[in-house]
């Protein structure tokens, strides 16, 4: 059989090669670097580096363990083409070492630090023009080509628990010029190692916690039931998702919950295994095009369309859904109809208790933008949803939560 027909059943599991998961694990940021490189390049943003102590806390753990620390980066917002481009005309020259690059923040972090590692070494000889040659490795712009020698080692430290990017296979870069968003993608984009400190996030305002809690959900749920779906990232939902259902509000209520927001930061890493071994679906095909038009905050476009995307899949995912009521409630109807509804109105109310917007006039979308909206939703998301939208169908949804 050949490699472009896998046998029926087979599946890719791609993870990082180590997670270090608890509280205080920060302190093993040295020897976990260490074990990549001995010259470390970090990106960080403002918020997430404070959160670790600042520059001379992360410095004094690297140098303990024999590492050079060089700044390279800072994300202000979700990464751009020219914040990629910038970054990558800040590197040091290697001079022998074997830089590894840190990435401490949120997931724009993340991305940013996961693309430059891609670029880093993968521009060809002649590429002159950096901006175009991140286009030209983002999907459906420029050339479209492919991250073909592994990245810089990237050793991610996430300080919000809610894209998951620490263990992902993909950076999400825009171009506010252009008016897109896109991934540059590849397996050998995963994180080498990823260390998911939960005290990190106690400092997170609750706006930040609600929105991107909202995320981590929306993209387990989507995960387990997108059309791509195989059965590691299944298993992995039924286990994570009953717990950020239940702190998420506890967590919301009581930022200093430590036990609540471990569990939200447990959901968020298995949230980014689960959609990078399977897929996504409607809410995040919409969410990008939301962010290009609003500048709508990621976590938030999803808290806006998870609802909306649960309602129009419930007939697909009758059976799904009810599994998913029972792994929360364990004294759930046994009537699948029953339970999947239960499941619905639970994703409803869990919105209205993180209190993210509900409507898409609340995020600022201009009623005369809705078909443009529907028009540039898609991408792997929408495809991998497990009812199939048309731009004219989605148009009617978009205006039913307008």
């Amino acid at each position: 059989m050949s490699a472009a027909s896998p046998a029926p059943g087979s599946y890719d599991l791609v993870v990082p090669q180590a997670i270090l998961f608890g509280a205080g694990r920060l302190s093993e940021l040295g020897g976990v670097a260490g074990r990549f490189g001995d010259d470390a390049w970090l990106v960080a943003g403002g918020s997430g580096l404070d959160a670790c102590g600042g520059r001379e806390a992360v410095e004094a753990i690297l140098t303990r363990a024999g590492l050079a620390a060089t700044w390279v980066g800072a994300a202000a917002g979700e990464p751009t083409v020219a914040d990629v481009a910038a970054v990558l005309g800040r590197l040091p020259p290697r001079d022998g070492r074997r830089p590894v690059i840190i990435a401490i923040g949120g997931g724009a972090t993340i991305d940013l630090a996961k693309a430059v590692a891609a670029m880093a070494t993968n521009m060809e000889p002649g590429e002159d023009d950096t901006q175009q040659a991140v286009l030209d490795r983002l999907e459906g712009v420029g050339r479209g080509l492919p991250i073909r020698v592994s990245p810089l080692p990237v050793v991610a430290v996430p300080t919000t628990a809610g894209t998951g990017a620490e263990a992902t296979r993909n950076a999400v870069v825009s171009c506010p010029r252009r008016r897109f968003k896109k991934s540059m993608r590849s397996p050998l984009m995963v994180p080498r190692a990823a260390i998911v400190d939960p005290s990190l996030t106690v400092s997170c305002p609750r706006a930040v916690t609600a929105a991107s809690g909202i995320d981590a959900i929306t993209q387990l749920v989507e995960s387990f039931v997108c059309r791509f779906g195989t059965p590691v990232p299944r298993a992995l939902v039924l286990d994570a998702l009953p717990r950020a259902v239940a702190a998420l509000p506890r967590v919301l209520a009581d930022g200093g919950d430590l036990e609540a927001r471990a569990a939200m930061s447990h959901a968020a890493l298995m949230s980014g295994i689960a959609l990078t071994n399977s897929g996504l679906g409607m809410a995040h095909g919409v969410a990008a095009a939301l962010g290009i038009e609003c500048g709508t905050p990621h976590g938030v476009a999803c808290a806006v369309m998870l609802p909306v995307a649960v309602r129009l899949n419930r007939p697909a995912c009758r059976d799904d859904f009810a599994a998913l009521e029972r792994a929360i409630d364990h004294g759930a109807s046994s009537d699948p109809d029953a339970a999947a509804d239960a499941f619905v109105v639970r994703i409803e109310r869990l919105c209205d208790t993180a209190g993210t917007p509900r409507r898409l006039a609340e995020v600022g979308l201009a009623r005369e933008r809705v078909g443009w909206l529907a028009a540039n939703s898609g991408g792997a998301s929408l495809r991998g949803n497990p009812v199939e939208v048309s731009p004219d169908a989605l148009e009617e949804v978009l205006e039913r939560v307008f």
